[in-house]
């Protein structure tokens, strides 16, 4: 992979002066390549790592296994782009195993998503069927760990 994507990959808050310094190359080969890049679609698009716990409101997120009929000269991916477009799935991927799509949706509580599983999704013209897990906590997001370790010190034994 291209030094500038790892660097940029790993903290996208770096100015294009500060990558340019540790690739060893000016601002302005930076501010290109990652314009080349950006209109390649290898970079799609640039997000905060955000703690959701942190924050004064309510969010719920699910992991759905999607059993799916592939499209005659389609396959998989036409069903998969359909699915994807929904306002409430922050991705959506193919898989390998017992499940054809592996989809992560969000809502603000248990029956907004629960609602979408059998409204929405299950209704979508292939679909076989649909397994929902509900996510509990986050300990990592895209590669950053959530809560800091905290040195637990713990009481002495007695007799």
């Amino acid at each position: 992979m291209d030094p500038l994507l790892k660097l940029f990959h790993e903290n996208a808050a770096l100015k294009p002066a500060q990558l340019a310094a540790m690739l060893n190359t000016t601002e302005a080969d930076v501010v290109a390549r990652i314009k080349a890049y950006e209109a390649d679609q290898v970079i799609l698009g640039y997000r905060t790592v955000l703690n959701e716990d942190k924050l004064d409101r309510d969010i719920v997120r699910a992991v759905i296994e999607v059993k799916i009929t592939p499209e005659r000269g389609g396959g998989f991916d036409r069903l998969a782009e359909r699915i994807a477009k929904y306002s409430e799935v922050e991705s959506c991927r193919l898989m390998s195993g017992g499940y054809d799509l592996m989809v992560v949706v969000k809502g603000t509580n248990l029956r907004e998503v629960a609602s979408f599983v059998s409204e929405k999704l299950a209704t979508v013209q292939g679909v076989i069927s649909t397994a929902t897990h509900f996510m509990l906590k986050a300990y990592k997001e895209q590669g950053i760990l959530v809560q800091r370790e905290q040195n637990e010190e713990r009481l002495a034994v007695t007799p």
